[in-house]
């Protein structure tokens, strides 16, 4: 497996994990029997279980890209040590941006995404 598809394999296990982070933190401030509920008329949630649930909205909005990139780096013949750093880079500035946007650190939450887009950026580059 190329370094770029574990970097894959590994964002997708930390969108898994942030999806249970925000699963329990929704258990946590609504209650179990509203968690499992169909959650209509359910208040969003605040403090660090919204901030969970926007950093995973966030990685998934971003994973879509990040995947057809790799792929794309894949079939084109085109990975390189370039695209290596370029997913790791990625992978490192999502799972920083998960940890302060849960945390609640707003400036370093945008660096840590725009960490990740030169990461996909670095892969980009390569692809043209």
């Amino acid at each position: 497996m190329t370094i770029e598809f574990q970097m894959l394999l590994d964002a997708a296990v930390l969108a898994f994990v942030l999806a249970l982070v925000q699963a329990t933190g929704l258990v946590l401030q609504a209650g179990f029997p509203a968690a499992i509920g169909n959650r209509e008329g359910l208040a969003e949630a605040t403090g660090w279980p919204g901030r969970a649930g926007r950093a995973h909205r966030n990685l998934l909005e971003s994973l879509v890209l990040f995947a057809i990139l790799v792929v794309a780096a894949h079939l084109l013949e085109k990975n390189s040590a370039v695209t290596a750093l370029g997913a790791r880079v990625f992978l490192w500035g999502r799972l920083a941006h998960a940890i302060v946007y849960i945390g609640g650190i707003p400036y370093a939450r945008t660096v840590a995404w725009a960490v990740s887009v030169v990461g996909m950026g670095m892969i980009l580059f390569e692809l043209i």
